[in-house]
């Protein structure tokens, strides 16, 4: 199963988005998620903190998945 994360602005960093997804605990758990090779981004591993993620991506850490989607304000 598939979360829906909704973000305000037209793209969001990975490192900020794992914490918003609730994927990880805040921004150090974040980091060792990525440099430790868990985290993927559309199916391919991602190890980039900065990594711009707009609506439709996928990250997944894990068996837990969430996808980026346009936050209707």
């Amino acid at each position: 199963m598939i979360e829906n994360v909704g973000i305000r602005d037209e793209s969001i960093r990975l490192g900020q988005f794992l914490k918003l997804a609730d994927l990880a605990e805040d921004g150090g758990h974040a980091r060792e998620l990525l440099e430790a090779g868990e985290v993927t981004v559309n199916g391919r591993p991602e190890s980039r903190r900065g990594a711009q993620l707009k609506a439709g991506d996928v990250v997944a850490v894990g068996d837990r998945k969430a996808r980026v989607t346009a936050d209707a304000d």
